[in-house]
């Protein structure tokens, strides 16, 4: 072994013994990042509430929503009746909105089946909104202490204080033809609605703004527990289906290294086993590697460019990206040669292209369905693709 190879070792064993004596001397900072997450432990993750949840319904099985709510509702919906195979309660609890519109009616349709929709959010999606008639704001408070309570007088010992984060998000209106005030919030000397109950169908809506009260923090100081209790005592004791912040395909939950990133010490050996490895190439930069043949390039002709593409979308099963393409394609050809505006793919839209088309409007319907359907669906199948396909080209050709 040689002086200089024996210098680089000791000069690492040295950093890897500072780092880590700086490492076992320093406190674990605490997280106050506002996740919400029912995996996470830190003050405004919501690990104590999910744990609670067989506690609160012990009649009822907690489902995990690891898709979007149409995605997941979608599939528990018969075409052939018109209802659902599938019973329950949804609840959601995230300080942003993560409910798209499409999401949004699924959750209209299945509460009018009897069922229970739970939001507790400071953020909603325009289509709830209008479809339930009530409206938000957030109106800033010097002193960030509110006082909880509902108007129910059997919940009376019920109310809590919450005084770290917390916003003036309350009501600004609501339609009081068929919806219920549940609970207030006070701020110094002015009350404001901020829980309420309005019917849609043959179920319920319950809507909620102050979701930091389902946190970890909240539920663990004090009393508190009671008040997400008396807030839940409202809802049916039937199937729980809780929308994860856990989605499938998300950033975090496909980052290979997630885990490692997240502990301090991991993630020093990590950049540690980086920087050594880097330390390694630079030392031991000797070309030695063999001569690479040179490989004649594809010829760039357009039927050989057409068949590789082809071949790479076959190869790799991207039906969602070919499906987004087919759309894209065939609403610029709507665009250019009918100059309709393809942005809300409505019913007036199937009619005005109907007319100006000269195609039925019951296949133009059909097709403009299957794209808004698809449109909104993850993970395509070949099946799908191959549909939509079949029904684009007869659009042209018929």
């Amino acid at each position: 072994m040689s002086k200089t190879l024996k210098i680089y070792i000791g000069i690492l064993m040295l950093l890897f013994a500072g780092i880590t004596a700086v490492e076992l001397s320093t406190p674990v900072p605490v997280n106050w990042s506002k996740t919400f997450n029912e995996k996470h432990k830190i003050p405004y993750g919501t690990f104590v509430f999910y744990e609670e949840l067989e506690t609160l319904f012990p009649e009822s099985k907690v489902q995990d929503i690891t898709v979007t709510p149409f995605e997941y509702f979608d599939d528990y919906y018969s075409w052939e009746d018109s209802s659902y195979f599938t019973t329950g309660t949804y609840i959601l609890i995230d300080e942003v909105n993560q409910i798209d519109n499409t999401s949004a009616q699924e959750l209209l349709d299945f509460a009018s089946f009897g069922n229970d929709i739970f939001i507790s959010s400071t953020n909603f999606p325009y289509k709830l909104l209008d479809s339930l008639g009530f409206g938000v704001r957030n109106q800033f408070e010097k002193d960030g202490r509110t006082e909880l309570t509902f108007t129910n007088p059997t919940f009376a010992s019920d109310s809590i204080t919450i005084e770290k984060s917390v916003s003036n998000i309350h009501f600004t209106e609501i339609d009081t033809l068929y919806t219920t005030i549940l609970g207030y919030q006070k701020f110094a000397d002015s009350t404001y609605a901020n829980y309420i109950k309005t019917s849609w169908g043959d179920g319920y809506f319950y809507i909620h703004l102050q979701p930091l009260a389902f946190t970890n923090y909240h539920l663990l100081k004090n009393d508190n527990r009671k008040y997400a209790a008396a807030a839940m005592s409202y809802l049916s004791d039937d199937t729980i289906y809780f929308d994860s912040r856990n989605k499938i395909g998300s950033e975090l939950g496909s980052s290979p290294l997630r885990y490692i990133r997240s502990q301090p010490p991991l993630r020093w050996a990590w950049n540690i086993v980086l920087l050594t490895t880097l330390l390694f190439m630079i030392f031991n930069a000797k070309r030695k590697q063999r001569v690479v043949n040179v490989i004649d390039p594809v010829k760039n002709t357009t039927v050989d460019f057409t068949k590789t593409i082809g071949n790479l979308y076959y190869e790799t099963k991207d039906h969602d990206n070919l499906i987004d393409k087919k759309i894209t394609y065939f609403l610029e050809y709507i665009r250019r040669v009918y100059y309709l505006d393809t942005q809300l793919l409505d019913d007036k839209f199937v009619k005005n292209l109907s007319l100006k088309s000269g195609k039925d409007q019951e296949d133009v319907k059909k097709l403009i369905t299957q794209i808004v359907y698809l449109r909104a669906k993850r993970n395509c199948s070949e099946a799908n693709l191959l549909q939509l396909n079949k029904a684009i080209e007869a659009f042209y050709t018929t």
